[in-house]
């Protein structure tokens, strides 16, 4: 026997990194100084850009949205939904992404998958300004199921230690300010999957005249990236904290943010619900409760700031290409709760 008839390919690991290749390297950055195929990726801090640079990282996945890639044959937004998902788990301290690396695991190595994957991963690379410097491609045959696989990321970016974003100085009375989601991003897929496809009966190419999209569409649409109109308010000092809302919605992410003695007060009338969520809502008959645990229910990212300070935020936040940024509460004197009116 050899390795191929037990379903490792090694020609097909080798074609993969070959084309994998060509995307890394157009999402360089002068701090690069290794290529892909090396056993590590090496990475110079700009001197010039911090004077006391704190590092920070963090590693994801994209969970369950897989299953819906799996069933159209989409798989080129995959990887940006998992790039634009760690850009802003690092940048509600106020990082901005160096580098990042990913992780792919299939049963059987599909060279023309992996590289509409990757696409998907160096496309958001180049623009979020992070180099995407190496990875590991994995065949594991009898593990995954033939068609499907598995991606993580890993990424690294740099805060100037004063600048740090960490929400101690939250207090009550300061304003919530929310940022609109593109949709699910990538939690609650496994309830929304098991509504739509299971207990509707619908179809991923079914088209929903509510949602004017076709149900794969809409769930397949990316996790948007806030790191374009956030970055002209780091280093300003009027962000005091913020929350990506990602699994456990408002209601787990928000209070990670918010020091001893403080609590949120949400106004839920103060923005649109997409027609997913609603449509979820209606067909699967949860609770509102349910929903706002695991869903972002049309609110990604949340900035909190003083009183004094909304009205420059969200002034700042129009200019940088944010015009539906809102006010949906503010915060008061409480146990780190979450409180919907």
């Amino acid at each position: 026997m050899d390795y191929r008839q037990s379903g490792v390919d090694i020609d097909a690991g080798n074609e993969t990194v070959k084309r994998i290749r060509s995307l890394a390297r157009g999402t360089y950055t002068p701090g690069v100084l290794s290529d892909i195929g090396s056993f590590g990726g090496l990475f110079a801090l700009d001197p010039t850009q911090f004077r006391e640079p704190v590092l920070v990282s963090s590693a994801d996945g994209v969970g369950t949205k897989l299953k819906v890639a799996f069933l159209t044959g989409k798989h080129d937004t995959i990887g940006a939904d998992l790039v634009n998902h760690c850009v802003n788990d690092i940048l509600v301290q106020g990082a901005v992404p160096l580098f990042f690396l990913d992780y792919l695991a299939t049963g059987r190595l599909s060279p023309d998958v992996a590289e509409q994957v990757v696409t998907g991963v160096a496309r958001a690379c180049r623009e979020n300004g992070c180099a995407l410097i190496g990875g590991e491609t994995a065949e594991m045959p009898g593990f995954y199921a033939d068609g499907e696989y598995d991606i993580g990321g890993f990424i690294v970016g740099a805060v100037e230690k004063a600048s740090i974003i960490d929400g101690r100085r939250i207090v009550a009375g300061d304003v919530l300010i929310g940022l609109p989601s593109t949709g699910l991003h990538t939690n609650g897929y496994s309830l929304a999957r098991k509504v739509l496809f299971d207990v509707a009966g619908l179809a991923p190419a079914t088209y929903v005249d509510e949602l004017g999209a076709s149900v794969g569409a809409a769930l397949l649409e990316t996790h948007r990236s806030y790191l374009p109109v956030i970055r002209p308010l780091l280093g300003s000092g009027r962000v005091k904290g913020m929350a990506h809302i990602t699994g456990g919605g408002i209601t787990e992410n928000l209070p990670r943010v918010l020091p001893d003695g403080c609590a949120a007060d949400i106004e839920r009338r103060a923005w649109s619900v997409p027609p997913i969520f609603s449509l979820i809502q209606r067909w699967g008959g949860i609770s509102d409760s349910e929903m706002l645990r695991a869903f972002n229910m049309g609110i990604g990212l949340i900035v909190v700031c003083s009183a004094a300070d909304a009205v420059a935020v969200l002034g700042a936040l129009r200019e940088a290409g944010e015009p539906q940024a809102v006010i949906i509460g503010h915060v008061g004197p409480g146990a780190g709760t979450v409180q919907y009116r």
